[in-house]
Protein backbone atom coordinates (compact mmCIF):
# COMPACT_ATOMS: atom_id res chain seq x y z
CA UNK A 1 0.00 0.00 0.00
CA UNK A 2 1.55 3.32 -0.78
CA UNK A 3 1.39 5.97 1.65
CA UNK A 4 -0.43 9.32 1.47
CA UNK A 5 1.46 10.82 4.39
CA UNK A 6 1.91 14.09 4.73
CA UNK A 7 5.08 14.47 6.10
CA UNK A 8 7.66 16.87 5.30
CA UNK A 9 10.93 15.64 3.35
CA UNK A 10 13.33 16.12 6.01
CA UNK A 11 11.11 13.58 8.62
CA UNK A 12 11.19 11.00 5.56
CA UNK A 13 14.55 9.08 6.34
CA UNK A 14 12.90 8.74 9.69
CA UNK A 15 10.23 7.24 8.84
CA UNK A 16 11.96 4.51 6.24
CA UNK A 17 13.63 4.16 9.27
CA UNK A 18 11.08 2.80 11.75
CA UNK A 19 9.38 0.83 9.43
CA UNK A 20 12.38 -1.11 8.63
CA UNK A 21 13.24 -1.84 12.60
CA UNK A 22 9.58 -3.10 12.84
CA UNK A 23 10.31 -6.41 12.84
CA UNK A 24 13.22 -6.46 14.90
CA UNK A 25 11.10 -4.40 17.76
CA UNK A 26 8.34 -7.36 17.27
CA UNK A 27 8.15 -9.22 20.60
CA UNK A 28 10.95 -7.09 22.12
CA UNK A 29 9.23 -5.56 25.44
CA UNK A 30 12.21 -3.02 27.17
CA UNK A 31 11.83 -3.97 31.54
CA UNK A 32 9.72 -1.78 33.41
CA UNK A 33 12.27 0.48 36.02
CA UNK A 34 11.98 -0.39 39.30
CA UNK A 35 11.06 2.47 42.07
CA UNK A 36 14.56 3.67 41.93
CA UNK A 37 14.98 4.12 38.66
CA UNK A 38 11.61 6.19 38.02
CA UNK A 39 12.49 8.34 40.97
CA UNK A 40 15.89 9.03 39.44
CA UNK A 41 14.27 9.90 36.08
CA UNK A 42 11.29 11.83 37.21
CA UNK A 43 14.22 13.57 39.27
CA UNK A 44 16.04 14.80 36.09
CA UNK A 45 14.13 15.24 33.52
CA UNK A 46 10.53 15.51 34.93
CA UNK A 47 9.23 19.02 34.69
CA UNK A 48 8.09 19.07 38.11
CA UNK A 49 11.19 19.01 39.36
CA UNK A 50 12.92 21.76 37.03
CA UNK A 51 14.28 25.14 38.72
CA UNK A 52 12.20 27.69 39.09
CA UNK A 53 8.75 26.39 38.27
CA UNK A 54 7.03 26.87 41.87
CA UNK A 55 7.36 29.21 43.75
CA UNK A 56 5.31 29.76 47.59
CA UNK A 57 1.42 31.42 47.28
CA UNK A 58 1.53 34.47 49.53
CA UNK A 59 -1.62 34.86 50.56
CA UNK A 60 -4.79 32.35 51.78
CA UNK A 61 -5.24 29.13 53.00
CA UNK A 62 -2.36 27.62 51.26
CA UNK A 63 0.14 30.70 52.29
CA UNK A 64 3.90 29.38 51.65
CA UNK A 65 2.93 26.43 49.80
CA UNK A 66 4.93 25.53 46.45
CA UNK A 67 2.36 25.63 43.71
CA UNK A 68 3.47 26.07 39.64
CA UNK A 69 3.89 29.69 38.93
CA UNK A 70 1.26 29.84 36.66
CA UNK A 71 -1.37 28.59 39.65
CA UNK A 72 0.26 30.67 42.21
CA UNK A 73 0.23 33.83 40.19
CA UNK A 74 -3.57 33.34 39.12
CA UNK A 75 -4.55 33.02 42.93
CA UNK A 76 -2.10 35.96 43.62
CA UNK A 77 -4.64 37.87 41.18
CA UNK A 78 -7.64 40.64 41.76
CA UNK A 79 -11.32 39.97 41.39
CA UNK A 80 -13.30 40.45 38.31
CA UNK A 81 -15.94 41.95 40.47
CA UNK A 82 -16.37 45.18 41.95
CA UNK A 83 -18.14 44.09 45.25
CA UNK A 84 -19.94 47.66 45.32
CA UNK A 85 -21.32 47.26 42.33
CA UNK A 86 -23.32 44.27 43.11
CA UNK A 87 -26.70 44.19 44.68
CA UNK A 88 -26.88 41.51 47.06
CA UNK A 89 -30.44 42.25 48.46
CA UNK A 90 -32.26 41.40 44.38
CA UNK A 91 -32.14 37.42 44.25
CA UNK A 92 -32.07 36.42 40.32
CA UNK A 93 -32.00 32.74 41.30
CA UNK A 94 -32.70 31.05 44.81
CA UNK A 95 -32.11 27.32 45.08
CA UNK A 96 -31.25 23.98 47.41
CA UNK A 97 -28.13 23.32 45.13
CA UNK A 98 -25.73 24.86 42.40
CA UNK A 99 -23.54 23.64 40.13
CA UNK A 100 -20.89 25.24 38.75
CA UNK A 101 -20.04 23.22 35.73
CA UNK A 102 -21.49 20.88 32.91
CA UNK A 103 -18.71 18.26 32.16
CA UNK A 104 -19.20 14.55 34.06
CA UNK A 105 -19.06 15.95 37.14
CA UNK A 106 -21.34 18.64 37.60
CA UNK A 107 -24.51 17.04 35.39
CA UNK A 108 -23.88 13.65 37.51
CA UNK A 109 -23.81 15.16 40.45
CA UNK A 110 -26.97 17.26 39.51
CA UNK A 111 -29.31 13.99 38.42
CA UNK A 112 -27.50 12.28 41.85
CA UNK A 113 -29.23 15.21 43.77
CA UNK A 114 -32.65 15.04 41.83
CA UNK A 115 -32.64 11.31 42.75
CA UNK A 116 -31.99 12.12 46.24
CA UNK A 117 -35.27 14.21 46.72
CA UNK A 118 -34.48 17.71 45.59
CA UNK A 119 -37.07 19.02 43.29
CA UNK A 120 -36.06 20.23 39.84
CA UNK A 121 -37.19 23.95 40.06
CA UNK A 122 -34.70 23.84 43.27
CA UNK A 123 -31.74 22.77 41.47
CA UNK A 124 -29.60 24.89 38.82
CA UNK A 125 -26.17 24.35 36.79
CA UNK A 126 -24.18 26.93 35.05
CA UNK A 127 -22.13 26.40 32.63
CA UNK A 128 -19.16 29.10 30.78
CA UNK A 129 -19.58 27.12 27.55
CA UNK A 130 -22.33 24.72 26.47
CA UNK A 131 -23.54 21.53 27.96
CA UNK A 132 -20.97 18.93 27.87
CA UNK A 133 -18.21 21.33 26.68
CA UNK A 134 -15.72 19.55 28.77
CA UNK A 135 -12.39 17.43 29.29
CA UNK A 136 -14.85 14.42 30.66
CA UNK A 137 -16.11 13.99 26.56
CA UNK A 138 -12.54 14.79 25.56
CA UNK A 139 -11.26 11.55 27.42
CA UNK A 140 -10.43 8.64 25.06
CA UNK A 141 -8.86 5.57 26.62
CA UNK A 142 -11.50 4.02 29.44
CA UNK A 143 -12.66 3.58 32.67
CA UNK A 144 -11.01 1.76 35.52
CA UNK A 145 -13.13 -0.63 37.43
CA UNK A 146 -12.58 -4.15 38.76
CA UNK A 147 -15.00 -6.51 37.51
CA UNK A 148 -13.24 -9.42 36.73
CA UNK A 149 -12.81 -12.49 39.51
CA UNK A 150 -8.97 -11.99 38.98
CA UNK A 151 -9.35 -8.43 39.96
CA UNK A 152 -10.63 -6.62 43.13
CA UNK A 153 -10.81 -2.94 44.45
CA UNK A 154 -8.37 -3.68 46.88
CA UNK A 155 -5.39 -4.56 43.76
CA UNK A 156 -7.59 -1.60 41.98
CA UNK A 157 -6.14 0.41 45.53
CA UNK A 158 -2.23 -0.21 45.21
CA UNK A 159 -2.07 0.47 41.50
CA UNK A 160 -3.54 3.88 42.36
CA UNK A 161 -1.42 4.72 45.83
CA UNK A 162 1.08 3.90 44.07
CA UNK A 163 0.96 5.54 40.72
CA UNK A 164 0.28 8.74 43.07
CA UNK A 165 3.89 8.24 44.76
CA UNK A 166 1.87 7.18 47.97
CA UNK A 167 0.39 10.88 48.65
CA UNK A 168 -2.82 10.21 47.76
CA UNK A 169 -5.84 10.13 50.78
CA UNK A 170 -6.05 7.08 51.29
CA UNK A 171 -9.88 7.08 52.21
CA UNK A 172 -10.85 8.97 48.93
CA UNK A 173 -8.93 6.12 46.56
CA UNK A 174 -10.82 3.79 48.85
CA UNK A 175 -14.08 5.61 48.03
CA UNK A 176 -12.83 5.68 44.53
CA UNK A 177 -11.94 1.71 43.65
CA UNK A 178 -15.01 0.31 46.32
CA UNK A 179 -17.69 2.44 44.14
CA UNK A 180 -16.32 1.69 40.59
CA UNK A 181 -18.15 -1.23 39.76
CA UNK A 182 -21.64 -0.17 40.64
CA UNK A 183 -20.54 3.02 38.29
CA UNK A 184 -20.24 0.81 35.24
CA UNK A 185 -23.52 -1.57 36.27
CA UNK A 186 -25.09 2.13 36.46
CA UNK A 187 -23.71 3.25 32.72
CA UNK A 188 -25.24 -0.18 31.33
CA UNK A 189 -28.38 0.42 32.93
CA UNK A 190 -28.33 4.33 31.11
CA UNK A 191 -27.26 2.90 27.76
CA UNK A 192 -23.90 3.36 28.03
CA UNK A 193 -22.40 1.19 25.09
CA UNK A 194 -18.57 -0.75 26.09
CA UNK A 195 -16.55 -2.74 23.96
CA UNK A 196 -17.14 -5.92 25.04
CA UNK A 197 -15.92 -9.87 23.48
CA UNK A 198 -18.80 -11.92 21.52
CA UNK A 199 -19.50 -13.66 24.79
CA UNK A 200 -20.91 -10.51 26.22
CA UNK A 201 -17.69 -10.25 29.01
CA UNK A 202 -16.06 -6.65 28.87
CA UNK A 203 -13.08 -5.87 27.12
CA UNK A 204 -10.65 -4.64 29.16
CA UNK A 205 -7.45 -3.36 28.42
CA UNK A 206 -3.80 -2.63 30.38
CA UNK A 207 -3.25 1.07 31.47
CA UNK A 208 0.46 2.52 32.42
CA UNK A 209 0.96 1.57 36.65
CA UNK A 210 -1.89 -0.97 36.35
CA UNK A 211 -0.93 -4.53 37.59
CA UNK A 212 -4.38 -6.26 35.67
CA UNK A 213 -6.35 -5.27 32.87
CA UNK A 214 -8.65 -3.29 33.72
CA UNK A 215 -9.77 -0.42 31.28
CA UNK A 216 -12.89 -0.30 29.88
CA UNK A 217 -13.69 1.51 26.78
CA UNK A 218 -15.92 2.57 23.89
CA UNK A 219 -13.11 2.55 20.95
CA UNK A 220 -11.55 5.52 21.63
CA UNK A 221 -14.11 7.79 22.32
CA UNK A 222 -15.10 6.44 25.82
CA UNK A 223 -15.63 9.88 27.33
CA UNK A 224 -17.81 11.28 24.60
CA UNK A 225 -19.56 8.04 24.98
CA UNK A 226 -20.25 8.20 28.27
CA UNK A 227 -20.98 11.77 28.45
CA UNK A 228 -23.98 11.37 25.20
CA UNK A 229 -25.08 8.72 27.99
CA UNK A 230 -25.62 11.02 30.82
CA UNK A 231 -26.55 14.44 28.51
CA UNK A 232 -29.61 12.28 27.37
CA UNK A 233 -30.03 11.49 30.67
CA UNK A 234 -29.87 15.31 32.11
CA UNK A 235 -32.02 16.70 29.17
CA UNK A 236 -35.25 13.77 29.77
CA UNK A 237 -34.71 14.57 33.43
CA UNK A 238 -35.58 18.56 32.01
CA UNK A 239 -32.71 19.97 35.13
CA UNK A 240 -32.26 23.89 34.69
CA UNK A 241 -29.25 25.05 33.18
CA UNK A 242 -27.73 27.97 31.94
CA UNK A 243 -25.06 27.77 29.23
CA UNK A 244 -22.35 30.27 28.31
CA UNK A 245 -22.82 31.57 32.12
CA UNK A 246 -20.02 32.08 34.69
CA UNK A 247 -19.07 31.54 38.20
CA UNK A 248 -17.10 34.95 38.58
CA UNK A 249 -17.24 35.23 42.92
CA UNK A 250 -18.49 32.56 45.22
CA UNK A 251 -21.35 33.97 48.05
CA UNK A 252 -21.30 33.53 51.37
CA UNK A 253 -23.50 33.95 54.39
CA UNK A 254 -23.14 35.71 57.60
CA UNK A 255 -22.32 32.44 59.63
CA UNK A 256 -19.43 31.69 56.82
CA UNK A 257 -21.52 28.74 54.70
CA UNK A 258 -21.18 28.94 51.59
CA UNK A 259 -24.44 29.87 49.96
CA UNK A 260 -24.29 30.59 45.95
CA UNK A 261 -22.81 32.68 43.62
CA UNK A 262 -22.22 35.86 41.14
CA UNK A 263 -23.13 34.53 38.02
CA UNK A 264 -22.05 36.35 34.38
CA UNK A 265 -23.52 36.44 31.41
CA UNK A 266 -21.08 36.01 28.52
CA UNK A 267 -22.88 36.88 26.05
CA UNK A 268 -25.39 39.94 27.97
CA UNK A 269 -22.64 40.99 30.13
CA UNK A 270 -24.98 41.23 32.96
CA UNK A 271 -24.16 40.06 36.76
CA UNK A 272 -26.95 37.65 38.43
CA UNK A 273 -26.72 36.37 42.05
CA UNK A 274 -27.77 33.37 42.43
CA UNK A 275 -28.36 31.72 46.38
CA UNK A 276 -27.97 28.63 47.31
CA UNK A 277 -27.97 26.13 49.98
CA UNK A 278 -25.19 24.07 48.63
CA UNK A 279 -22.78 24.63 46.08
CA UNK A 280 -21.20 22.39 44.27
CA UNK A 281 -17.47 23.01 42.22
CA UNK A 282 -17.27 20.98 39.11
CA UNK A 283 -14.85 23.43 37.20
CA UNK A 284 -12.49 21.03 35.62
CA UNK A 285 -8.73 21.70 35.72
CA UNK A 286 -6.28 23.91 34.71
CA UNK A 287 -4.63 22.65 31.44
CA UNK A 288 -5.37 26.32 29.34
CA UNK A 289 -3.01 27.96 32.00
CA UNK A 290 -0.15 26.16 29.87
CA UNK A 291 1.91 25.11 32.61
CA UNK A 292 5.82 26.24 31.63
CA UNK A 293 4.34 26.80 28.11
CA UNK A 294 3.41 23.24 27.12
CA UNK A 295 0.95 22.72 24.68
CA UNK A 296 -2.21 20.73 26.28
CA UNK A 297 -4.74 18.32 25.42
CA UNK A 298 -7.57 20.02 27.44
CA UNK A 299 -10.85 21.79 26.42
CA UNK A 300 -11.11 25.96 25.72
CA UNK A 301 -12.76 26.29 29.05
CA UNK A 302 -10.01 24.51 31.64
CA UNK A 303 -8.52 27.78 33.09
CA UNK A 304 -8.50 26.76 36.74
CA UNK A 305 -11.58 29.14 37.50
CA UNK A 306 -12.81 26.79 40.18
CA UNK A 307 -9.35 27.29 42.14
CA UNK A 308 -10.10 30.54 42.07
CA UNK A 309 -13.17 30.49 43.82
CA UNK A 310 -12.69 28.21 46.42
CA UNK A 311 -9.51 29.58 47.82
CA UNK A 312 -11.07 33.21 48.04
CA UNK A 313 -13.82 31.76 49.96
CA UNK A 314 -11.33 29.84 52.22
CA UNK A 315 -10.53 26.85 51.01
CA UNK A 316 -7.85 24.50 51.83
CA UNK A 317 -5.86 23.44 48.23
CA UNK A 318 -3.45 20.61 47.84
CA UNK A 319 -0.94 19.01 45.68
CA UNK A 320 -0.77 21.50 43.06
CA UNK A 321 2.59 21.00 42.67
CA UNK A 322 2.71 18.07 40.55
CA UNK A 323 1.41 18.40 37.13
CA UNK A 324 0.15 15.41 35.11
CA UNK A 325 2.12 15.48 31.21
CA UNK A 326 0.58 12.96 28.98
CA UNK A 327 3.87 11.65 27.12
CA UNK A 328 2.43 11.02 23.76
CA UNK A 329 0.72 14.58 22.70
CA UNK A 330 0.35 15.12 19.15
CA UNK A 331 3.26 17.12 18.13
CA UNK A 332 2.66 17.30 14.23
CA UNK A 333 0.90 18.85 12.52
CA UNK A 334 0.36 22.41 13.65
CA UNK A 335 -3.25 21.99 13.80
CA UNK A 336 -3.53 19.55 16.23
CA UNK A 337 -0.51 20.41 18.47
CA UNK A 338 -0.80 19.25 22.05
CA UNK A 339 -3.85 16.73 21.53
CA UNK A 340 -4.25 13.54 23.11
CA UNK A 341 -2.65 10.48 21.04
CA UNK A 342 -4.74 7.78 24.01
CA UNK A 343 -2.33 5.83 26.10
CA UNK A 344 -4.57 2.96 25.02
CA UNK A 345 -2.49 3.05 21.68
CA UNK A 346 0.43 1.77 23.93
CA UNK A 347 -1.52 -0.69 25.37
CA UNK A 348 -2.17 -2.52 22.66
CA UNK A 349 0.93 -2.33 21.05
CA UNK A 350 2.21 0.93 19.69
CA UNK A 351 5.85 2.09 20.54
CA UNK A 352 7.28 5.20 21.66
CA UNK A 353 10.90 5.30 19.10
CA UNK A 354 13.09 8.20 18.65
CA UNK A 355 14.34 9.33 15.20
CA UNK A 356 16.59 6.06 14.21
CA UNK A 357 13.90 3.41 15.07
CA UNK A 358 15.04 2.19 18.46
CA UNK A 359 12.34 1.50 21.41
CA UNK A 360 13.67 3.41 24.51
CA UNK A 361 11.08 2.56 26.62
CA UNK A 362 8.55 0.27 28.23
CA UNK A 363 5.88 1.30 26.62
CA UNK A 364 3.56 1.42 29.98
CA UNK A 365 5.55 3.14 32.54
CA UNK A 366 3.46 5.60 34.34
CA UNK A 367 3.31 8.56 32.62
CA UNK A 368 5.17 10.86 34.62
CA UNK A 369 7.82 8.39 34.09
CA UNK A 370 7.31 7.74 30.70
CA UNK A 371 7.05 11.68 29.87
CA UNK A 372 10.21 11.76 31.69
CA UNK A 373 11.91 9.84 29.25
CA UNK A 374 10.07 11.15 26.30
CA UNK A 375 11.94 14.30 27.52
CA UNK A 376 15.51 12.40 28.01
CA UNK A 377 15.34 10.92 24.48
CA UNK A 378 14.50 14.55 23.10
CA UNK A 379 17.21 16.93 24.71
CA UNK A 380 19.80 14.72 26.67
CA UNK A 381 20.09 12.26 23.92
CA UNK A 382 19.11 14.47 20.94
CA UNK A 383 17.02 11.70 19.10
CA UNK A 384 14.12 14.05 18.70
CA UNK A 385 13.16 14.80 15.10
CA UNK A 386 12.14 19.21 14.75
CA UNK A 387 8.90 19.55 12.93
CA UNK A 388 8.78 22.99 10.65
CA UNK A 389 7.48 25.24 13.70
CA UNK A 390 10.60 24.03 15.40
CA UNK A 391 8.99 22.01 17.81
CA UNK A 392 10.84 18.66 18.87
CA UNK A 393 8.77 15.53 18.84
CA UNK A 394 9.38 11.73 18.73
CA UNK A 395 7.76 8.63 16.71
CA UNK A 396 4.38 7.05 18.26
CA UNK A 397 4.91 3.69 16.24
CA UNK A 398 0.56 2.98 16.07
CA UNK A 399 1.07 0.11 13.50
CA UNK A 400 2.45 -1.89 15.57
CA UNK A 401 -0.76 -2.22 16.94
CA UNK A 402 -2.14 -4.15 13.56
CA UNK A 403 1.08 -6.22 13.35
CA UNK A 404 0.30 -7.59 16.70
CA UNK A 405 -3.12 -7.84 17.02
CA UNK A 406 -4.05 -8.26 12.88
CA UNK A 407 -4.56 -6.26 10.13
CA UNK A 408 -8.07 -3.11 10.96
CA UNK A 409 -7.54 -3.37 14.56
CA UNK A 410 -6.20 0.10 14.12
CA UNK A 411 -9.25 1.24 12.46
CA UNK A 412 -11.57 -0.81 14.71
CA UNK A 413 -10.53 0.11 17.80
CA UNK A 414 -9.44 3.50 16.91
CA UNK A 415 -11.45 5.11 14.74
CA UNK A 416 -11.32 8.53 16.18
CA UNK A 417 -7.50 8.39 16.27
CA UNK A 418 -7.58 7.17 12.89
CA UNK A 419 -9.88 9.94 11.75
CA UNK A 420 -8.48 12.79 13.55
CA UNK A 421 -5.10 11.61 11.43
CA UNK A 422 -6.90 10.87 8.35
CA UNK A 423 -7.97 14.92 7.84
CA UNK A 424 -4.33 15.46 7.35
CA UNK A 425 -3.55 12.70 4.64
CA UNK A 426 -1.89 10.53 7.67
CA UNK A 427 -2.47 7.31 7.39
CA UNK A 428 -1.37 5.55 10.85
CA UNK A 429 -1.99 2.23 10.00
CA UNK A 430 1.10 2.49 7.49
CA UNK A 431 2.81 5.39 9.41
CA UNK A 432 4.27 6.34 12.61
CA UNK A 433 2.89 9.66 14.52
CA UNK A 434 5.19 12.72 15.86
CA UNK A 435 4.17 13.47 19.55
CA UNK A 436 5.77 14.93 22.81
CA UNK A 437 4.77 15.21 26.19
CA UNK A 438 1.60 17.58 26.82
CA UNK A 439 -0.48 19.00 29.47
CA UNK A 440 -3.40 16.72 30.70
CA UNK A 441 -4.40 16.81 33.88
CA UNK A 442 -4.57 18.67 37.66
CA UNK A 443 -3.30 16.16 39.56
CA UNK A 444 -4.30 18.64 42.69
CA UNK A 445 -6.71 20.62 43.11
CA UNK A 446 -9.41 21.56 46.42
CA UNK A 447 -9.24 19.77 49.39
CA UNK A 448 -12.23 17.02 49.61
CA UNK A 449 -13.04 14.28 52.33
CA UNK A 450 -14.73 11.23 50.63
CA UNK A 451 -18.35 12.60 51.38
CA UNK A 452 -17.04 15.51 48.69
CA UNK A 453 -17.08 18.52 51.46
CA UNK A 454 -14.60 21.06 51.32
CA UNK A 455 -13.35 22.94 54.49
CA UNK A 456 -15.55 25.86 53.89
CA UNK A 457 -19.36 24.99 55.03
CA UNK A 458 -21.93 24.03 52.16
CA UNK A 459 -18.98 23.63 49.45
CA UNK A 460 -19.02 20.34 47.59
CA UNK A 461 -16.71 19.70 45.05
CA UNK A 462 -15.70 16.28 42.31
CA UNK A 463 -13.98 15.84 39.60
CA UNK A 464 -10.88 17.02 38.15
CA UNK A 465 -11.27 20.39 40.70
CA UNK A 466 -10.40 18.32 43.63
CA UNK A 467 -7.25 17.45 45.14
CA UNK A 468 -6.47 14.52 47.50
CA UNK A 469 -7.93 11.41 44.86
CA UNK A 470 -5.09 11.11 42.33
CA UNK A 471 -1.65 12.76 44.83
CA UNK A 472 0.72 13.08 42.01
CA UNK A 473 0.33 11.47 39.33
CA UNK A 474 -3.07 10.34 38.04
CA UNK A 475 -3.06 6.64 36.33
CA UNK A 476 -4.90 6.34 33.32
CA UNK A 477 -9.00 5.75 33.28
CA UNK A 478 -9.06 7.06 37.12
CA UNK A 479 -10.55 10.33 36.29
CA UNK A 480 -13.64 9.23 34.29
CA UNK A 481 -13.82 7.05 37.43
CA UNK A 482 -13.50 10.05 39.71
CA UNK A 483 -16.21 12.07 38.34
CA UNK A 484 -18.24 9.70 38.35
CA UNK A 485 -17.93 8.66 41.53
CA UNK A 486 -17.29 11.73 43.30
CA UNK A 487 -19.93 13.35 41.29
CA UNK A 488 -22.85 10.70 42.15
CA UNK A 489 -21.66 11.32 46.23
CA UNK A 490 -21.45 15.42 45.77
CA UNK A 491 -24.82 15.26 44.33
CA UNK A 492 -26.21 12.53 47.38
CA UNK A 493 -24.66 14.42 50.05
CA UNK A 494 -25.17 18.05 49.22
CA UNK A 495 -29.01 17.51 48.70
CA UNK A 496 -28.89 15.97 52.41
CA UNK A 497 -26.90 19.27 53.40
CA UNK A 498 -29.40 21.22 51.62
CA UNK A 499 -32.45 20.10 53.19
CA UNK A 500 -31.12 20.63 56.62
CA UNK A 501 -30.05 24.16 56.97
CA UNK A 502 -30.98 28.00 56.24
CA UNK A 503 -29.13 30.38 54.43
CA UNK A 504 -28.55 33.56 56.50
CA UNK A 505 -27.96 37.72 55.09
CA UNK A 506 -25.05 36.79 51.95
CA UNK A 507 -22.38 38.42 51.64
CA UNK A 508 -18.93 39.10 49.74
CA UNK A 509 -16.96 40.14 52.45
CA UNK A 510 -14.71 37.81 51.98
CA UNK A 511 -13.80 39.57 48.40
CA UNK A 512 -13.53 42.30 49.99
CA UNK A 513 -10.93 41.30 52.96
CA UNK A 514 -9.03 39.00 50.12
CA UNK A 515 -7.83 42.84 48.42
CA UNK A 516 -7.10 43.46 51.82
CA UNK A 517 -4.48 41.17 52.23
CA UNK A 518 -3.41 41.26 48.75
CA UNK A 519 -3.11 45.30 50.12
CA UNK A 520 -1.18 44.52 53.37
CA UNK A 521 1.08 41.43 51.19
CA UNK A 522 2.34 44.58 48.74
CA UNK A 523 0.81 42.17 46.32
CA UNK A 524 0.18 44.55 42.86
CA UNK A 525 -0.77 43.29 39.66
CA UNK A 526 -2.96 44.16 37.13
CA UNK A 527 -4.30 40.35 36.66
CA UNK A 528 -7.75 39.48 36.98
CA UNK A 529 -9.59 35.99 37.97
CA UNK A 530 -11.29 33.64 37.15
CA UNK A 531 -9.67 33.81 33.90
CA UNK A 532 -12.93 32.74 32.03
CA UNK A 533 -10.83 32.08 28.72
CA UNK A 534 -7.50 31.49 27.91
CA UNK A 535 -5.78 34.06 25.20
CA UNK A 536 -4.07 33.13 21.55
CA UNK A 537 -3.68 36.27 20.17
CA UNK A 538 -0.09 37.56 19.28
CA UNK A 539 2.92 35.65 20.02
CA UNK A 540 0.98 32.81 22.29
CA UNK A 541 0.61 30.03 19.91
CA UNK A 542 0.37 26.44 20.02
CA UNK A 543 3.94 24.67 19.49
CA UNK A 544 4.82 27.26 21.86
CA UNK A 545 7.83 24.96 23.43
CA UNK A 546 11.33 25.50 22.22
CA UNK A 547 13.61 24.24 24.52
CA UNK A 548 13.37 22.45 27.52
CA UNK A 549 16.61 21.87 29.08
Amino acid sequence: MVSTHKYPEAMQKSIELVKETRTKRQGVEPKKMSLEEREEILKKFHPDYKEGVKRPVLIGSNKDDLMSNEVADLLESEPLINVEDIDLSRIDYDVDILLIGGGGAGIIASLWAHYSGIDLENILLVTKLRLGDSNSKMSQGGIQAAVTPDDSPAIHYIDAIGGGHFTNKPEIVETLVKNAPEIIAWHEKLGVIYDKHEDGTFLLNPGGGTSKDRLLSCKDYTGLEIVRVIMDEFRNTEIPFLEFTSAVELLMDEEGKAAGAILYDMETKEYFVARSKATILATGGFGRLHIQDFPTTNHYGATADGLVLAYRAGAKLRDLDAVQYHPTGSAYPEQIVGLLCTEKLRGMGAQPVNKNGELFVHPLEPRDVESAVLLRECYEKGNGLETPTGMIGLWLDIPMIDILNGVGTIEERFSAMFIKYKRFDIDITEDPVLVFPTIHYQNGGVEINKQTETNVPGLFAAGEVTGGVHGKNRLMGNSILDYNVFGKIAGINASEYAKKIKIGKLTLDHVKNWKKTMEGEGITTRRKAPMLLPEYRGEKTLSRLKEYL
